[in-house]
């Protein structure tokens, strides 16, 4: 039987009902290097190996849980309102949507609302920061030839 995957949200637990010392145990056991095949162990006692894949998206997760931080799981299909997609690409809602309209990132309006994938929206973002270190690059590489940084010899105080 196949159950359709949702978006969940896990937040922190709280430090009082000793879910801290947990979770900071279990963040400290999937740090130690794995040598050896991880294994999960079922409420039955089964043991089930755990894909790489799994492993690291697990030291992720404890990771960020002991970090405070809340965790969502959603698969790529996933479709997000424009302010949520905004929210995940850390820009405003308007610069999403004249991004949407030039048609940097596709989109759906099945009715009066767009709707933007997730796998889209993460590919815009890698697309963006790959542009961004392809110019800090050539940046650097043409500071470096004409010679503009060795000319600054001290910083300006202006105020």
């Amino acid at each position: 039987m196949t159950t359709a995957l949702e978006q969940h949200t896990v937040l922190p637990p709280d430090e009082d009902a000793d879910g801290g010392s947990a979770l900071e145990q279990l963040r400290s056991a999937l740090s130690l290097p794995n040598d050896q095949q991880a294994k999960l162990v079922a409420p039955d006692g089964t043991e089930v190996a755990l894909p790489a894949q799994v492993y690291g998206v697990l030291r992720d997760v404890a990771n960020a849980l002991s970090q405070g931080l809340a965790i969502t799981v959603a698969p790529h299909a996933t479709q997000l309102t424009t302010q949520q997609a905004a929210d995940l690409l850390n820009i405003s809602r308007p610069t999403l949507v004249r991004l949407l309209e030039e048609g940097e990132i596709p989109y759906e309006q099945p009715g009066r609302h767009r709707k933007v994938r997730l796998s889209d929206a993460l590919a815009y973002q890698e697309r963006s920061r790959s542009e961004r270190r392809a110019a800090l690059s050539e940046l650097a590489r043409a500071d470096s030839e004409d010679g503009t940084a060795e000319a600054i010899t001290e910083f300006v105080e202006t105020r």
